[in-house]
């Protein structure tokens, strides 16, 4: 009879799991092996070599999070990747993305002269919400004449992998992209590294996710970064329901001062008749 060994593993869409895992120097393997897979690129396209712009190291517990840039790479062609890890669908992600990945071109050269020396900017956004209306669970933008499918810009482009869009088990799994997204969404629901695994970076993706080999520095930190973020939907929770509560006093006091009865706005707001009279009377008492 075989003797597995279970193990634990970290969620790797914490913020500090998937530094650790991508940005880490001694492992640059994982980045490889992930962007080859997600981009996929084949032959002269290939990622055979990365350089780590910003590698993984532990933040001070108190400091808050070190930098919306998850990890940022260069490869053996010059081009550089922002892959970044986003729980939360926040107000102005797009015009973030549109300005680190403009800021991390233009930030190539120093003077005009050299635009030639200007190597493309991919990013790669992993999100854990619904972002764009394609139905697949990777969408790649690119600039291209809308008339003739042209791409007339090629040093920018813009991959989004959409978690909840990604619904295979563990048994469909046939690509290297599928078990890489598979192992994003679902490492920290599984207790043994699956059979089917048998390429070099996602192993090393899975042995550095094995919560065994952490350290207790880093544990505290992985969950303090779980209590920031909780922190952080809790305060745009609190934000929302008083944008909410100020529509609904707005349309009271609106609908009030227009003479509509109070029974009327009770039945067209779908609220009760005491918070009613409550708002109008809070605001005859102004």
């Amino acid at each position: 009879m075989l003797n597995i060994e279970i193990m634990k593993f970290v969620d790797v869409k914490n913020d500090i799991a998937f530094r650790k895992i991508f940005g880490n120097e001694n492992r640059k393997e994982t980045l490889i092996s992930f962007l080859n897979a997600v981009l996929d690129f084949h032959g002269d396209q290939r990622v055979v070599e990365v350089t780590i712009l910003n590698p993984y190291q532990l933040p001070k517990l108190k400091g808050g999070k070190v930098t919306i840039i998850d990890v940022k790479a260069t490869d053996q062609a010059g081009r550089t990747y922002i892959i970044e890890m986003q729980v939360g669908d926040i107000d102005g992600f797009e015009k973030r993305v549109l300005y680190y990945s403009s800021k991390s071109y233009s930030d190539q050269i120093k003077r005009a002269d050299f635009y030639r020396k200007l190597r493309p900017v991919i990013f790669i956004g992993i999100l854990d919400f619904v972002y764009t209306e394609n139905k697949n669970y990777i969408s790649r933008s690119q600039v291209r004449d809308i008339d003739t499918g042209e791409q007339t810009i090629k040093d920018m482009e813009f991959n989004f992998i959409e978690l909840p869009k990604f619904n295979k088990e563990l048994n469909e799994l046939k690509t290297l992209t599928e078990k890489w997204v598979y192992f994003i969404k679902n490492a920290e629901s599984l207790e043994v590294v699956p059979d089917n695994i048998n390429d070099e970076g996602l192993k090393s993706a899975y042995e550095e996710a094995n919560v065994q080999t952490w350290s207790q520095e880093e544990l505290d930190a992985y969950d303090y970064a779980f209590m920031r973020e909780e922190d952080e939907r809790a305060r745009l929770d609190k934000a929302e329901q008083k944008g909410e509560e100020k529509k609904e006093i707005e349309a009271v006091i609106g609908m009030h001062e227009n003479g509509i009865p109070i029974d009327l706005i009770v039945k067209s707001l779908k609220i009760s008749k005491d918070r009613v009279q409550q708002i109008v009377e809070n605001q005859s008492n102004k």
